[in-house]
């Protein structure tokens, strides 16, 4: 093989050591426009791609919104809720993720069959039970949907509550 003169290229080095010098704010500014997109996208795209919100519930949910996109879970608010069993409320730590159940009381009149009325609550608080206050049930604290809190609300009113943990 012939033997050829090195081949220089006017510039090189500087051009290389400018890349070097200036690589870790190229990396910054890569990083820093990465979380802005995952920022501007993260929640809703986070909500859309969860296992139980498949295309069929989502179309069963929304049928009748114009092919709009599904709206966005609503925040959780803390709704207070009296259980009818105290035995039952001292098995739940925070955390704890419940089923409430409405059962009307056959005494008011009621005697429809029980019905779920809040489904995955999670349990924000247990309060401690005062002594001598067992018959009337025990507070249970819930993370829950405005809405289920709402109808927590009304089913507290007319029914006895129990919980099932998941």
């Amino acid at each position: 093989m012939p033997h050829f003169s090195p081949l220089h290229v006017r510039g090189g080095r500087r051009r290389l050591r400018r890349l070097a010098r200036h690589r870790r704010r190229a990396v910054a500014v890569g990083l820093a426009m990465t979380a802005a997109a995952l920022a501007a996208a993260g929640p809703e795209d986070a909500e859309r791609s969860r296992p139980e919100d498949s295309t069929a519930s989502v179309a069963a949910k929304g049928a009748d919104d114009g092919g709009q996109r599904p709206r966005r879970a609503a925040r959780p608010v803390t709704a207070p809720v009296r259980i009818a069993d105290a035995a039952t409320a001292r098995l739940l730590r925070p955390g704890d993720r419940v089923d409430v159940v409405a059962a009307e009381d056959p005494a008011t009149g009621g005697g429809g069959a029980p019905r779920v009325v809040a489904s995955n609550a999670r349990v924000s608080e247990v309060p401690e039970l005062a002594d001598g206050t067992a018959e009337g049930g025990a507070l249970v604290v819930l993370s829950v949907p405005r809405r289920t809190a709402a109808r927590l609300a009304g089913a507290s009113a007319t029914a006895r509550l129990a919980v099932t943990l998941r």
